[in-house]
This record gives structure tokens, C-alpha cells and sequence, in this order.
């Protein structure tokens, strides 16, 4: 299944973050985005512009470290993953379902960076390929 066949030229930090609403507006039945992109390419900027839609009015940051951050707030609620530091499979898998299972839970919208660490068969998410131009 393809989520979307469009093409966005984000050029700034605003361009980024209003790809973000314009998802957010766009997400009702599939609540599950994946990012994939190389570092700095702006997931995160992403994410933080579906919160802003959301309502969600504290500071997004990557959970690079945190590995999870949980923004109850929203309407609907938003958890935010970061899989970049979770080399092994098993591991972002695991992460994965568990945020998963919370997120259908409260009726979340999950955000996924990295997801190509994952080896798991989802086949209803949003994808997001974010890739820099010359």
C-alpha cells in the first residue's frame, strides 16, 4: 500500500514543519508515519509541525536518546520514536510494538524516525522518505 505519491520541496525549517500539518490533517484512519532519511534531513522538523497541528504546544525534540517521547496533550495524542540508535532488529522491533500496542491504546498517532531499522511487515503506515537535493 502507498501512502502518498507526492512531491515536497522543503526548503527551510517552516517547509518542514508544514509538511507536518498538512500529514496531520491528512492522518485519520492510519495512525502510524514512518521517517526515513539521513540524518539532518529534517524528520524531526516534520514531526514537530504534525504536533503544532495537533496541538501539542511543548518543545519536540528527537528522542535519539530518550528513545520515546509521549505527547498526551494532543487531539489525538502523538508518540514520538527515534530508532537511529537501535542497531539490532530485535530491538527497534521491539520498541516498536510496544509504542505500537500504547498507541492504539489511547488512540495515538505514532511517529516513527529511522523505521528502516525495523524488520517487521507493517503494511499500513504513512511513509515518509525525506532525501537531500543538490
Amino acid at each position: 500500500m502507498q501512502s502518498t505519491d507526492e512531491v515536497w520541496l522543503l526548503e527551510d525549517l517552516d517547509a518542514s514543519r508544514a509538511l507536518g500539518k498538512h500529514l496531520a490533517n491528512r492522518m485519520k484512519s492510519i495512525k502510524l508515519l514512518f521517517l526515513e532519511g539521513p540524518l539532518g534531513a529534517g524528520k524531526t522538523s516534520v514531526v514537530q509541525g504534525l504536533a503544532i497541528a495537533l496541538g501539542i504546544n511543548e518543545p519536540i525534540t528527537s528522542p535519539t536518546f530518550t528513545l520515546s517521547q509521549h505527547y498526551p496533550n494532543g487531539k489525538p495524542p502523538l508518540i514520538h520514536i527515534d530508532l537511529y540508535r537501535l542497531e539490532i532488529s530485535q530491538d527497534a522491533d521491539s520498541l516498536f510494538l510496544q509504542e505500537e500496542e500504547e498507541a492504539q491504546a489511547i488512540g495515538a498517532i505514532l511517529a516513527v524516525e529511522w523505521s528502516n531499522h525495523l524488520r517487521l511487515n507493517i503494511s499500513e503506515a504513512w511513509q515518509l522518505k525525506l532525501t537531500y537535493e543538490s
